[in-house]
């Protein structure tokens, strides 16, 4: 097997990348998704413009918090040290995962149907189960069947050199992202039937690849927000041009996102975690980075419960776009979700038999 540098669990800050990637979500659902043609872009006010870029803008960060969350999962799991049997690696999913999820989709049911006003069917319930609740859930699910693959994966990526890992990357490259990018630009492609990595497995891989990649703080943020704004600026050319799949480029296997995530998951691995020393008298920053982190599942299942009661005024106030200019809207509806799902999630645990189950 090949040897090389590579960073351990205990050199990297996850509770700083967990808290980075939550911020993320909870902005993709702040910031929305507006559809708009060609024709309403070409005519907004200057004013108007300028909103739909800082919107599309917010978007484009907010996108990696998922690749984040998936390659730090990879990262932890794919570990070729771990060693567990089937039935113990499956029984910590369950308790880990498994308990939060019966438990919020109890919870977005009666807020479909008290709230939101969906009809109560059984056919509702049976779908819901199935496909999820609501609009977050599908990253459950997402992880479930990266779980299911996991104890095998563990065994080929502790037999497997840099090479092969990089190879196996390479084709879920041409399979997930390149592929559908060429077809944008031509309709004359090879069978789609001879690259079949597909899916999320890539992202998985990759949180453990990466650890092996050395790479300086000031270059991973520069190609970090070169990604990016590759991103919004291929958004709007499809956009503009009047393009069937206008939002390509915001999506997840883009090769802008895939580019952007990685360059941002390697620049928090430059981020050292608190020392021993630190740790015995943490700063205001550090403990609050570490409450959110501990408590990511949960804040994670809630927040689109507070961000929709912020939005139709269910507190005394409204927040959204129409309201306030998103410039300003868009990150003030971030914060005030995180730290309101945060302080709900606190209050859950407090109550007897909740804390495992809420998050």
């Amino acid at each position: 097997m090949e040897k090389s540098f590579q960073l351990k669990p205990q050199d990297i800050h996850v509770d700083l990348i967990r808290t980075v990637a939550l911020i993320a979500i909870i902005s993709v659902h702040a910031a929305g998704r507006e559809f708009i043609t060609s024709q309403e872009v070409n005519q907004f006010s200057t004013m108007g413009m300028a909103s739909w870029v800082a919107v599309l803008i917010y978007q484009c960060f907010a996108v990696l918090g998922v690749p984040l969350f998936l390659m730090l999962s990879g990262m932890l799991l794919l570990q070729p040290e771990k060693n567990e049997s089937l039935s113990v690696f499956f029984k910590k999913r369950f308790i880990r995962i498994g308990l939060p999820l019966i438990f919020w989709t109890g919870i977005y049911f009666v807020w479909d149907f008290l709230v939101v006003g969906y009809p109560f069917t059984i056919g509702t319930i049976i779908q819901g189960t199935l496909n999820g609740a609501y609009t977050q859930f599908w990253y459950i699910h997402v992880l479930f069947g990266l779980y299911l693959l996991t104890p095998l994966m563990r065994v080929i990526i502790a037999h497997a050199g840099r090479t092969l890992i990089k190879y196996f990357v390479v084709l879920w490259l041409i399979s997930v992202s390149i592929l559908p990018f060429l077809a944008l630009l031509s309709p004359f492609l090879p069978s789609k039937n001879i690259f079949i990595i597909t899916g999320y497995m890539g992202y998985f891989v990759l949180g453990t690849y990466l650890c092996s990649v050395q790479i300086r703080r000031r270059i991973a943020l520069v190609f970090m927000f070169l990604g990016t704004a590759l991103t919004a600026l291929g958004t709007y050319v499809l956009m503009a041009s009047g393009a069937e799949k206008m939002y390509f480029f915001q999506e997840y296997l883009s090769p802008t996102v895939i580019f952007a995530s990685v360059m941002a998951f390697l620049l928090l691995l430059t981020i050292k975690p608190p020392t021993p020393q630190q740790e015995s008298s943490p700063s205001i920053c550090s403990k609050l980075i570490k409450t959110i982190s501990k408590n990511t599942l949960g804040i994670y299942f809630v927040h689109v419960i507070v961000i929709e009661t912020i939005q139709l005024g269910l507190l005394g106030f409204m927040l959204n776009r129409e309201i306030l200019n998103p410039i300003i809207a868009v990150p003030l509806l971030m914060a005030i979700t995180l730290f309101i799902s945060l302080g709900i999630i606190l209050l859950l645990k407090k109550i007897p038999g909740l804390k495992k189950i809420v998050t």
